[in-house]
């Protein structure tokens, strides 16, 4: 089996639009949702949204590409072109058939959708555009990365709702261990904060009606009333440890543990108990080799709902028993919002981080203790901590469960 490091990363969010502005957001526990002005919500009765601020698709490609793609797509060519450019990697020199990407995405081409349906009801089925079809669809992040740098390896776009980020980059990593490609470029992409995007999920009673930015997202708080609509990537580049070494990478972190599971409970609630969750946590530790006390900092899933706090509370207790206690746990989306299907892109770049700078991201706008969340979300202000082992977790609609070990590099 092949050792899988991470040699670069890239994020374009709610706190910026690269990981060094993204990091310091969260380290100095900034507050990156917002009003919402992508549209004129009020009729949807959801006033804020974790926004993209002054994202510019010309750094990263040309007007003739990203006219040709909707915004996630952007998003992601954005991220990976950011993670290609920190892996110092030549492309005239590696083996592209050996080349890979795995980015998912929840939804897709959401603002196309919503685009093309009202042209088509306002004007009629012939002046639907000639690109909706390639721009709406949700493979077309790794399709366009892939075209864009020349990928030719495994190439997906995995859906699990809001665990699509993660399962891409455990998947990712399974096709580097097993030895079909050397490098791939991994995470997610969504571009939701549109009017269809937030009057779906407001209409699933999903979503914050706070008017009030630093009371909307507030994960574990026992005023949460919802989540929060965030949009954005993050994409790993993960690298056969041999290829690495061999080529003098820069190393960030290994990836030492995946596990996947599904609760087969409920569409939209996680099961009560917290097996399926927790099973998955266990899966991930196990292939890691590690027990619950050697893990430093988990990246809760933490939406700010009041069944998944309650139930990832418990899953985390199921997978950790008394060591749930004394783990660190943090949901970053207080800060973020929710990025749907790819949540887990940008917050496996937190871990990353996190390993790197021996620091411990905060739970931010945590003022209300719920009996049913007493485990320790690293209220408000962030630690330093010497960090060894990061789990980074996300649960997805559909029951859907994924888990990620990340490593400290050691040689």
């Amino acid at each position: 089996m092949n050792r899988v490091v991470i040699t670069g990363m890239g994020a374009i969010t709610p706190l910026g639009n690269t990981v060094t502005e993204y990091w310091d957001g969260i380290k100095n526990g900034k507050n990156g949702i917002a009003a919402i002005t992508n549209f004129d919500a009020s009729e949807t009765g959801i006033s804020v949204a974790g926004e993209v601020k002054d994202f510019d698709a010309t750094l990263y490609m040309d007007r003739k590409e990203h006219k040709r793609m909707d915004l996630f797509s952007q998003y992601a060519v954005a991220a990976s072109a950011q993670a290609v450019e920190e892996s110092g990697i030549d492309m005239e020199k590696i083996d592209a058939d050996r080349f890979g990407v795995t980015i998912g995405s929840g939804v897709g081409g959401f603002m196309t959708m919503e685009s093309g349906i009202i042209k088509m009801h306002e004007k009629g089925p012939k002046r639907v555009p000639p690109m909706f079809v390639p721009m709406a669809i949700g493979n077309m992040a790794a399709g366009n990365t892939a075209i864009k740098f020349g990928a030719k390896g495994p190439s997906m776009d995995i859906v699990t709702a809001c665990a699509s980020a993660t399962n891409s980059i455990g998947e990712a990593f399974r096709s580097i261990k097993h030895g079909y490609a050397d490098l791939m470029l991994a995470g997610g992409a969504e571009a939701t904060v549109c009017e269809i995007g937030i009057a779906g999920f407001a209409a699933l009673t999903a979503l914050s009606t706070s008017t009030d930015p630093d009371r909307a997202s507030i994960p574990f708080d026992k005023e949460r009333n919802g989540f929060v609509m965030g949009e954005g990537a993050g994409i790993l580049m993960l690298e056969n440890l041999d290829h690495a070494l061999e080529r003098g990478a820069n190393i960030l972190a290994e990836v030492v543990g995946y596990g996947v599971t599904c609760d087969a409970y409920h569409m939209t609630a996680p099961s009560a108990d917290g097996s399926g969750a927790g099973k998955a946590m266990l899966l991930a530790m196990k292939e890691a080799g590690i027990t619950p006390a050697q893990v430093d900092y988990i990246n809760a899933h933490g939406t700010s709902t009041a069944a998944n706090d309650s139930g990832e509370t418990a899953a985390i207790k199921y997978a950790f028993g008394e060591e749930a206690y004394n783990v660190a746990i943090s949901s970053t989306k207080s800060m973020t919002g929710h990025l749907l299907g790819a949540a887990g892109g940008i917050e496996a770049v937190a871990c990353v981080k996190a390993i790197q700078d021996d620091f411990l991201p905060p739970t931010i706008g945590f003022q209300v203790a719920d009996e049913g969340c007493d485990l320790d979300y690293i209220p408000n202000v962030g630690r330093e901590k010497e960090v060894t082992y990061t789990l980074s977790n996300s649960l997805g609609f559909g029951g859907h469960n994924a888990v990620l070990c990340f490593k400290k590099w050691e040689a």
